[in-house]
């Protein structure tokens, strides 16, 4: 009895470690997932730092999309300075087309080595020196491979600046305002392109110096406003870029095994692929179908790209708040009327209408898409499944130019 009582009491003097320690690890751990939380709704939220930086991705593809609004603007002069016929003008798409497949390819191994900064500087280097590869009149082989510069440098940046955005608050407001900047910037382009050119004819390259310098500031304002995150990760020992290897061909493998990035993908090439290459060919398409005036019908395209804009910043929050998917089918009957009426009515008025109308209806469908998708990929392959989405439309201006 006495070694019992002995041991009783030892017993209840002896602490009960494990239940102590049990509380210290999930108090530490419920305060981690505090610190977390906070974090990410700081880095969440709509800070100044933020609301700069999606100031500074707008203007971003502000300057990617004076390069595509021109495009349409520039190609008879294209066409008559170089005489070449329009199956040479496809090879401009083509080559824009391997731009975004090799962004597509290596979009997870660079982030992988840069930080979003520094990704986003790369995108806007590249793009500026395509720029600077033009305005000199260069042979039409370099003139074509710019193309391909200037879509790897946008493809770097749209996929990097789009995942940053679904992560702030309220994301798709500020998906619509960045994409509104973008069919901005091909709103105002065509302007710009058909009035130097119109000017000087035969020195229409001259119009890249304005886009010189749009890119100039393009790439000081990435340089100053996300100075944050301009790191390169420098390798720290010798198993570690294989790590990485291995890590970015895992993020691809993932990407093309999931599901939803074909889902995007096609939604994206028959959306915006046929928008886009539209908006190219639709003066060429207005002067030997329509019998327009090059200086008259050299603003049409603005009037797409004028659409895409105002549906951009007027229909995000009614697609929002009633329903995506039911808008999103009424936007489609919308276009497939008035592409009916473009291609029936044999009237340059009408034509150019119609197009407009097309615009706007098709505005938020980008934008949607993008909401959409940030919900569908996980977090770790964002960027890559963005990447390789995007690719599409260009995929589908490759193709539809060849008809």
């Amino acid at each position: 009895m006495p070694l019992k009582d002995t041991q009783a009491n030892r017993a209840q003097q002896v602490p009960r470690l494990t239940d102590i320690e049990l509380r210290d690890v999930q108090a530490a751990t419920e305060t981690n997932h505090g610190d977390e939380d906070a974090e990410a709704d700081t880095s969440n939220s709509l800070t100044t730092r933020n609301v700069l930086k999606i100031a500074a991705i707008g203007f971003s593809l502000f300057f990617s999309s004076t390069n595509d609004g021109s495009l349409g603007a520039l190609t008879p002069y294209i066409i008559r300075s170089y005489n070449v016929g329009t199956e040479y003008v496809a090879l401009i798409y083509a080559s824009t087309f391997l731009g975004w497949l090799l962004a597509g390819a290596t979009n997870s191994h660079l982030s992988r080595y840069f930080d979003l900064g520094a990704v986003l500087t790369v995108g806007a280097v590249l793009q500026l020196a395509a720029q600077f590869l033009r305005f000199w009149t260069p042979p039409f082989g370099l003139f074509v491979v710019t193309f391909f510069l200037q879509a790897a440098g946008m493809a770097y940046q749209d996929s990097h600046s789009n995942t940053f955005v679904t992560s702030v608050k309220g994301a798709h407001r500020w998906l619509s305002f960045i994409h509104a900047m973008y069919a901005l910037g091909c709103l105002v382009s065509p302007f710009v392109a058909t009035a130097i050119a119109s000017r000087v004819q035969e020195r229409w390259p001259l119009f890249y110096t304005f886009l010189i310098g749009v890119g100039v500031i393009n790439v000081v304002a990435v340089l100053v406003i996300f100075r944050d995150s301009l790191r390169i990760h420098v390798q720290s020992s010798a198993e570690e870029p294989t790590s990485r290897g291995k890590n970015a061909t895992r993020d691809i493998i993932d990407t093309l095994k999931s599901r939803p990035v074909y889902l995007v993908s096609l939604f994206y090439f028959f959306s915006l692929g046929v928008g886009i290459t539209a908006g190219g060919w639709v003066v060429e398409y207005l002067i030997s179908a329509r019998n327009g005036k090059l200086p008259e019908v050299g603003y049409v395209p603005a009037g797409l790209w004028g659409g895409i804009f105002l549906g951009r910043v007027l229909l995000s929050e009614p697609t929002h708040k009633y329903g995506e998917r039911r808008m999103m089918m009424g936007y489609c009957v919308a276009m497939l009327a008035l592409q009916l009426v473009f291609w029936l009515v044999p009237n340059l008025v009408s034509s150019a209408v119609a197009i407009c109308f097309l615009g706007f209806f098709s505005g938020p469908m980008f934008t949607t898409g993008m909401s959409v998708a940030s919900k569908l990929f996980p977090k770790r392959i964002q960027p890559t499944a963005l990447g390789r989405s995007l690719t599409s439309p260009r995929g589908d201006e490759c193709t539809l130019t060849q008809y």
